[in-house]
């Protein structure tokens, strides 16, 4: 594509690119034919929600149905926030169950966020259920590695961005707990369902590089860092790369959901994020930026080679790795998220209402930084919006009204920061930005990252992560072309898009962002 040129210049050292990693073969058992579909089944977890999808593959056919969805629902117990992950499971063997009804299955893949994972004992039981990421008890963890390993040392082996919720932030955090003294294995949330599924453990790779343990140059295991952090590397089952067989669904499984068997478990890019990169309808051409909605907005480019620079650290991009060989070089920003804690605060289920009203409002009356820590947390989300706005100097929001178009400003303005800071500090340049996600059905939203960024914004597919996870599949069973651009040039070929260009002035967005220091 333009503007992509070698990144050695811009990673700060001099690199040896890596040799690519070799995607496992295609599957000589499979019956699937280049002129007809085959079905996958996506298990594609969020954070509010999980869903099972069925996707079908083939030549010039990409199509996408929902089989069953189920609520994520954290719980709060006396030590802290947890997920259900047991609940999450039964979700689960529904939605395969509701999917070998409409289909015959040629594989299954997992998808789910990034950080969290489960704890084994010597026997292979769960340890408890697996800790939240917006738990606090990492409070302090990352203070704690940065006086062992300097922060800037520490991205210069992993390009993973400070941030409390990180792997090794929770390992550091859990240390010298029953639950860890007698874990014998860690499994990443989606490694731990295919385990579950199938008998077989793994660490999948563009999930394991968001632990801040993975050198993205190796990409392999940075021994150095946890060595110095006390971390047993060997609680990590060994590495899977997307494409790569997971195992078949265990008898007991078979028996559960009713399907026949035997069914395969593929391994995919078991980090949603990871997923759908991999489905941007980016055709070759301009470079792209990709903004991957949700409750989070992770919002980067695609590169061949990490960015481990000073000033990348100090910007808050983190070097996560993509299918192929690739680095989704990125920023974390809250997302809708915001919007989410909002509505929960004001009980109000009706976002058509509260967005049809806030497109009425008085655009960057009031801003905040989308991609402070300091709204991590659960609760009280409209005040301490209008306390940030305070904090810089500006009216805060009078309403419910105001308070979203606050949101939805302050993301558009952050994807616009993300953008340009990204493209600085890789030496790319950018041409159209994806929107991707959950985000992307959200018009309002995708016109404001337009106007904001300056560059026209390709709204869609929705359910990106799962059309990655189906992709993936596709192409390790043989039913889709074998590279990335044409698993792309399919999604664009295929799915609803639409298409937004910027209107208004720059200059109001550059006034916005002054206020914010």
């Amino acid at each position: 594509m333009s503007g992509r040129e070698d990144a050695s210049n811009a990673a700060g050292a001099p690199l040896t690119r890596p040799a690519a990693q070799p995607r496992a073969p295609r599957r000589p058992s499979s019956p699937a034919h280049p002129h007809v579909s085959a079905a996958f089944a996506a298990v594609d977890l969020g954070a509010s929600s999980g869903r099972v999808m069925v996707g079908r593959a083939g030549r010039g056919t990409l199509q996408l149905a929902e089989a069953h969805r189920f609520p994520n629902r954290p719980v709060r117990l006396p030590d802290g926030l947890h997920w259900d992950i047991l609940g999450l499971y039964a979700g689960v063997l529904d939605g395969l169950r509701a999917a070998g009804r409409t289909a015959h299955l040629t594989s299954i893949g997992i998808d789910s966020w990034a950080v969290d994972h489960g704890l084994l004992d010597a026997d292979g039981a769960l340890l408890g259920n697996p800790v939240h990421y917006r738990d606090a008890r990492t409070e302090g963890a990352a203070q704690q590695v940065r006086a062992t390993v300097p922060a800037p040392e520490l991205y210069a082996r992993t390009g993973v961005q400070d941030a409390p919720f990180n792997t090794l932030c929770q390992l550091v955090a859990a240390r010298g707990s029953a639950q860890l003294n007698c874990a014998r294995q860690l499994l990443l949330i989606p490694d731990l369902l295919t385990y579950w599924l199938t008998g077989t453990r793994g660490t999948e790779l563009t999930n394991a590089s968001t632990t801040q343990l993975i050198d993205p140059r190796t990409r392999d295991w940075s021994t150095e860092t946890a060595r110095q952090l006390g971390i047993d590397l060997s609680l990590f089952p060994p590495l899977r790369h997307p494409g790569s067989p997971a195992g078949r669904l265990l008898p007991a499984v078979l028996e559960e959901t009713g399907l026949p068997g035997p069914v395969p478990v593929t391994t995919v890019g078991s980090h949603d994020t990871a997923s759908a990169v991999a489905a941007v309808p980016a055709l070759p051409g301009p470079g792209f930026a990709y903004v991957c909605t949700g409750t989070w907005s992770l919002v980067g480019l695609e590169l061949d080679s990490p960015v481990l620079t000073e000033a990348s650290r100090r910007a808050h991009f983190t070097n996560e790795l993509g299918l192929d060989s690739t680095v989704r070089y990125l920023r974390n920003i809250m997302g809708l998220w915001l919007l989410q804690e909002c509505q929960r605060a004001w009980n109000e289920p009706d976002l058509d209402r509260l967005l049809a009203e806030s497109a009425a409002s008085e655009p960057l009356k009031s801003v905040v930084d989308a991609a402070d820590p300091g709204f991590l947390a659960p609760g009280r989300m409209p005040e301490r919006i209008a306390e940030a706005c305070r904090a810089t100097g500006q009216q805060p929001p009078g309403n419910r009204a105001e308070t979203v178009r606050c949101v939805l400003d302050s993301l558009a303005l952050a994807h616009r920061r993300a953008i340009e800071d990204a493209q600085r500090l890789s030496g790319r340049t950018v041409d159209v930005v994806h929107v991707v996600g959950g985000g992307a059905r959200n018009e309002l939203l995708c016109q404001l990252t337009s106007d904001a960024c300056g560059l026209p914004v390709v709204a869609g597919p929705a359910e990106a992560a799962a059309l990655g996870n189906v992709l993936v599949q596709a192409r390790t069973h043989g039913a889709v072309g074998d590279s990335l651009p044409e698993m792309r040039a399919l999604v664009a070929g295929t799915q609803p898009l639409r298409r937004h260009e910027p209107r208004g002035t720059p200059g109001a967005w550059r006034a916005a962002e002054r206020r914010l220091g």
